[in-house]
C-alpha cells in the first residue's frame, strides 16, 4: 500500500510524515487480500481548518482508501493533529471490518 500525504495550511515536517506513515500504514495488515502488486493508494490529507482560529478543533485529518467495490473514507477534526490522525485511523479500521464482513456474507450467499 502506498500512502500519499497532502498538507493544507500546515507545514508537513519529517516527524509528522513518519508518524502518519506509521499510523496509516498499520492498516495494511488487513488489506493484504486486496493489495495486489502494491496497487492500493491511501490518500491522507492533514491541515488546519483556517489560519485565524487558534482554539478548539482547528486540525483535521482525512483518509481516503479506494477498495474494490467501495471507497473507505474518514474525516476527523480535533484540537491536536496527532489525535485527528489516530481517530481517522480508527474510523478506517472500523469501516474496513464492515467491508470485509459484508464481502464474506455476500460471497456466502452466492455460494448457496
Amino acid at each position: 500500500m502506498k500512502i500519499q500525504i497532502k498538507a493544507t495550511n500546515l507545514e508537513l515536517t519529517p516527524p509528522m510524515k513518519t508518524y502518519i506513515e506509521e499510523k496509516i500504514g498499520s492498516i495494511e495488515k488487513g488489506l493484504k487480500r486486496y493489495d495486489e502488486n502494491n496497487s492500493l493508494i491511501a490518500a491522507v490529507e492533514i491541515g488546519r481548518t483556517s489560519n485565524h482560529h487558534h482554539k478548539g478543533d482547528v486540525y483535521y485529518a482525512e483518509v481516503t482508501l479506494p477498495l474494490p467495490d467501495k471507497v473507505l473514507r474518514a474525516e476527523v477534526t480535533d484540537n491536536e493533529i496527532h489525535l485527528a490522525v489516530n481517530k481517522a485511523k480508527g474510523i478506517i479500521n472500523r469501516e474496513l471490518r464492515k467491508y470485509k464482513t459484508a464481502r464474506i456474507f455476500k460471497f456466502k450467499r452466492r455460494r448457496k
